[in-house]
């Protein structure tokens, strides 16, 4: 006889398993997570937050609260590029779509701003309210393994302070235990890629860097100097946790040779080394060696076993996309399991949870990785990549300034280069372009549309089947409201306008947890500035239908004959 029940355990406290237990305790599902350590991050670790994630929180119910503690985004955007922060400056690079005409294509992308949440203060909230809303929080509780049957999953756990095992029975385990996953491996996750294919080390400290940082407010200060391009994550790097006291530094070593002594005077040398003033006081709070990986899985699913977040996505931070991923993939899954579990769905509908997060995982494993190899253009356009003096890459960063054609060319190369990196910190369409193909997903014969700008730089909004709905301000009694706002909420969503009534009674018909909203004039909702009637792409009469994960799930151009028929078929694929 097992010693506790659930219907989901979640092994693992981070930003996949702790969103994966607000979720489903928002949805009323009864979850435990256990995890071995005894508090969760300590460190700041990841920390942007990119507008699709600050979605899933906004419809979580806590988007306030990470606002409230979060860097805001107009502090984020100015990054530089220099031989140290009290050194020379080489250039700088609007970043986090901070740049006048960027600015405007994240405005109109979502309701939500990106901002700069450390994940030792992202924990506390995702596990502070999902505990709030019915989740078991278990501490000092390390999984040891699991058994599965069809009816559910046992696994075995240790209490790590009393030193004996137990188990929990549950319906369905999610392993949310990060990049070296026992539960990944138990179930027999098929991994591609490499694990440590590059050396790095995080140190964290205090330090007043006011004077060197506040008249360019950044998130990031990437520093060129010999050395800076071995291991790591391209270059040196300073990264402000808090503006302006509390700070991070990434620095690479040679994974080929030992690791170096984390002492404390090693990791002050290494600050003013990069501050580039040893004046400064510096406090070491924390310092660790880490490696960078390049692995995705292929499948995050065996049986009534899940895997997600760093379990199944594993790289560099480049990009700021791994806390995001992980709790979008929690997003993903927890709906689905809320509909399983209370019988509205099939067991079907889990199987593309895989199908859809797997792609998306392969995608970012590659894009960070890929933006390391492109910090290199930086190295060559200065000259720095082929000597190990530093006296030679200090002449070579000043010849920069002659009056000469060569360095006129440097001078071009070098403004290239750092704008290139737009592919690491304004990736607007990776974040939000992220499209699913699976039977979760009517397609309604038309083929996925193509950006007229660059897809991995710009968001494309559209209601093609398996994107994200658009967002557009719609308003009522002197309130307005985004069309994000009308959906989620662990439920479907139609809507539709003038002359589509017919699919509102229909998504009544079908005792479904669907909501059918209208928009236009004298509807539920006005258009209050015409921007959804250019974005929905089907007629007043016509429908869009989303998931409780706002992903569009079905769509018809206009009012068909039999839309209770339409919708019961789509229902009957999406639902299994």
């Amino acid at each position: 006889m097992t010693d506790i029940e659930t219907d989901v355990l979640i092994v693992g406290s981070g930003p996949a398993g702790g969103a994966a237990a607000l979720l489903l305790s928002t949805y009323g599902v009864p979850n435990i997570v256990v995890t071995k350590y005894g508090r969760l991050s300590d460190t700041p670790r990841a920390h942007i937050t990119n507008q699709r994630t600050m979605e899933v929180l906004r419809d979580a119910g806590i988007e306030d609260q990470v606002i409230a503690q979060a860097t805001p985004q107009h502090l984020m955007g100015d990054t530089v590029f220099c031989s140290s922060l009290a050194g020379e400056e080489l250039g700088r690079l609007h970043t986090w779509y901070t740049h006048p005409s960027r600015q405007a294509d994240h405005d109109l992308a979502s309701p939500s701003s990106i901002c700069d949440m450390p994940q030792h203060l992202m924990e506390p909230v995702l596990a502070s309210n999902a505990i709030a809303r019915g989740t078991s929080f278990r501490y000092q509780t390390e999984y040891l393994s699991l058994t599965q049957d069809a009816a559910g999953v046992t696994a075995t756990v240790r209490d790590r302070l009393r030193g004996d095992t137990y188990e929990i029975r549950a319906k369905y385990l999610i392993g949310a235990d990060g990049g070296r996953s026992k539960v990944a491996a138990d179930i027999g996750l098929p991994l591609v890629g490499q694990m440590g294919v590059a050396g790095s080390i995080n140190i964290v400290f205090e330090a007043d860097l006011t004077a060197l940082t506040a008249h360019r407010p950044s998130t990031l200060y990437w520093v060129l100097q010999t050395g800076s391009d071995v291991g790591g994550i391209g270059m040196g790097l300073v990264r402000c946790v808090r503006p302006w006291h509390e700070w991070l530094i990434v620095w690479g070593y040679d994974i080929d040779g030992p690791p170096p002594d984390l002492t404390e005077d090693y990791a002050r040398r290494i600050a003013h080394h990069l501050i580039g003033d040893d004046t400064v006081p510096v406090t070491i709070k924390s310092s660790s060696a880490w490696t960078v990986n390049h692995l995705y899985a292929e499948n995050y699913q065996n049986g009534r076993v899940f895997c997600a977040g760093d379990a199944v996505h594993r790289h560099p931070p480049s990009n700021g996309l791994g806390s995001n991923t992980s709790i979008q993939d929690a997003y993903n899954l927890a709906w689905k399991l809320k509909l399983v579990l209370d019988g509205t769905a099939s067991p079907a509908l889990l199987d593309t949870y895989s199908a859809e997060r797997a792609p998306i995982g392969r995608q970012i494993v590659d894009r960070a990785n890929r933006s390391i190899g492109e910090t290199t253009r930086i190295f060559d356009a200065l000259g720095l990549l082929s000597t190990g003096d530093p006296d030679q890459l200090r002449q070579n960063m000043a010849a920069r300034k002659l009056a000469t054609p060569e360095a006129e060319k440097q001078r071009r190369e070098l403004r290239e280069a750092i704008e290139f990196k737009n592919y690491e910190f304004n990736t607007h369409g990776v974040e939000l372009n992220q499209r699913y193909a699976s039977s979760a997903i009517v397609p309604d014969g038309t083929p996925m549309p193509v950006n007229s700008r660059d897809d991995e730089l710009y968001h494309h909004a559209t209601t093609w089947p398996g994107a994200k709905l658009p967002h557009a301000w719609v308003g009522r009694a002197r309130t307005r409201i985004s069309t994000l706002d009308l959906g989620g909420q662990g439920r479907f969503t139609l809507l539709t306008g003038v002359g589509g009534e017919a699919w509102a009674e229909a998504a009544s018909s079908l005792g479904l947890p669907v909501v059918a909203v209208t928009i236009g004039p004298g509807a539920d909702y006005e258009d209050l500035y015409g921007d959804w009637a250019r974005l929905r792409e089907v007629s007043d009469a016509g429908c869009v239908v989303t998931r409780p994960d706002n992903y569009v799930c079905f769509r018809s151009p206009t009012l068909p004959g039999d839309p209770i028929g339409a919708l019961r078929s789509a229902f009957q694929r999406i639902l299994g």
